[in-house]
């Protein structure tokens, strides 16, 4: 390979969803997966806390990327490994999926030619290689390109877009193995009542009024406020061996929930961390976890939630709200769930990493 520091690394950037990433093909990035840590990081300016010397956003969700290749399964179009570039850590996980990303992965599978455009829309089955589920997303592609104007809007991206349905199937224990892996609705941990759920993304569910506070607040007031950090972390690192996720304590997931009622006629609203850092907004697969832990009597969430007759299920975040779809079985058991995202591209050339 030669030198991507002198002759640059050809890249996508992209938003996806609430998220922005670079999206690369593999066989443009190292094979070994230190190597190719170890480049993304030079990439993306980590670690520092403003990543000034690359292209991350100094912030988790703008330092993420997706690493596209040829189908490895017959049921899919294109492989998406999703990798989170820490900011201020020298640290690259594959941990977990993301669903914000994900809505970029048929627009850029396009346009990179692992996948042919049809004449209007595209549909295009994603193989998400951290979790082995398969995803599909439909593009708008008239005259056999991608489009990325339409009129979908998502709340936290100011503007109009092309919609990019996505839709997911065989997501209980994704990570863990099993909807809920400790097979309780609800366990008590440092004294707090938690759901503890995986349906596309392990996270950890519990009422913001059982760790002192409204569910209401900003990002920021969360994060400046240090007790609630260090009981949500010290559960954090319980959660995760009940999860059969091992030590968390390096790790990415589980995530954490802050339910409470909705505030703008939702379904619940949320704070969640992401680990540390309280998202602005909210992941596409915790936000389906969420929304299915709405729907499990007694637990956290369905203690706080107002359920809706449809499938439709709107889950506040600080920002704005995301909508879910969940589809049940007569049983009541989850079948399928998806989201409406957007993505956009943003530029597309060549990316020099730090020597």
């Amino acid at each position: 390979m030669s030198d991507p520091a002198e002759d640059g690394i050809p890249c996508l950037w992209m938003r996806g969803g609430t998220s922005k990433g670079a999206y690369f093909l593999a066989s443009d990035l190292p094979e070994e997966p230190a190597a190719r840590d170890h480049l993304l990081l030079r990439i993306m300016g980590s670690p520092d806390a403003r990543q000034i010397d690359g292209i991350g956003g100094a912030d988790p969700l703008t330092s993420k990327v997706a690493v596209l290749s040829p189908p490895s399964r017959k049921d899919a179009d294109v492989d998406y490994l999703f990798l989170q570039v820490y900011v201020d850590r020298p640290l690259v996980s594959d941990a977990q999926g993301c669903g914000n990303i994900l809505a970029g992965v048929g627009p850029a599978a396009i346009e990179r030619g692992l996948v042919a455009a049809a004449e209007g829309e595209t549909l295009v089955r994603i193989h998400m290689v951290n979790t082995g589920e398969v995803a599909e997303a439909r593009i708008a592609t008239p005259g056999g390109r991608v489009s990325y104007a339409g009129a979908a809007s998502i709340d936290g991206v100011p503007g109009r877009h092309a919609a990019v349905p996505l839709m997911f199937q065989n997501l209980a224990g994704s990570m863990c193995g099993a909807m809920l892996p400790t097979g309780h609705v609800v366990d008590e941990i440092e004294g707090v009542a938690a759901t503890l759920i995986d349906m596309g993304m392990p996270i950890v569910v519990m009422r913001a009024d059982a760790l002192g506070v409204t569910g209401s607040e900003s990002r920021e007031a969360l994060e400046g406020n240090g007790a609630l950090k260090e009981k949500v972390e010290a559960i954090r690192l319980k959660a995760g061996p009940m999860m059969g996720l091992g030590d968390v304590a390096e790790k990415s997931v589980p995530k954490m929930f802050l339910v409470s009622p909705p505030q703008a006629g939702g379904t619940l609203s949320t704070r969640s961390f992401i680990p540390h850092r309280v998202h602005a907004t909210v992941g596409v697969f915790a936000a389906v976890s969420a929304a299915v832990a709405a729907t499990l009597e007694g637990s956290p969430a369905a203690e706080v939630a107002v359920l809706p007759e449809g499938e439709t299920f709107v889950v506040e975040h600080p920002t704005g709200a995301a909508e879910v779809v969940i589809e049940r079985d007569g049983d009541g058991a989850v079948t399928r769930a998806g989201t409406l995202r957007t993505a956009r591209k943003l530029f597309d050339g060549r990316v020099f990493p730090r020597a």
